[in-house]
């Protein structure tokens, strides 16, 4: 884990205010609580996925929780998929697979 001073001084540009904004709207969740934050590995990458998203993109504070909640519901689609593939891969029997396989190359 990582305070604040450290992941501030990973990106160019990036202000303590724009991280405690960012908690306060519930975008990035360290541990911890205010000026005693703890971040860890998948707060560095929401922080850098908001920071490309406004830096790199240009995406304005308005439309950003629109694109950053359309962004959790493909991961979280992807994570089902995922979680479903591997079901799949563990229960159902190689024919079953093969033909499901098939089906969805053929769409």
């Amino acid at each position: 884990m990582i305070s604040i001073e450290q992941l501030i001084r990973h990106f160019d540009g990036l202000t303590r205010q724009d991280i405690e904004i960012w908690i306060s709207n519930d975008w990035v969740r360290p541990n911890g609580c205010p000026g005693d934050y703890a971040f860890r590995q998948i707060d560095v990458a929401r922080v850098k996925l908001i920071h490309q998203l406004r830096v790199d993109m240009a995406v304005n504070d308005e439309a950003l929780p629109i694109v950053l909640s359309l962004l959790d519901q493909l991961y979280d689609q992807r994570r089902h998929m995922r979680d479903l593939s591997d079901a799949l891969s563990r229960i159902a029997p190689g024919d079953i697979r093969q033909m499901l396989a098939q089906h969805l190359f053929d769409l």
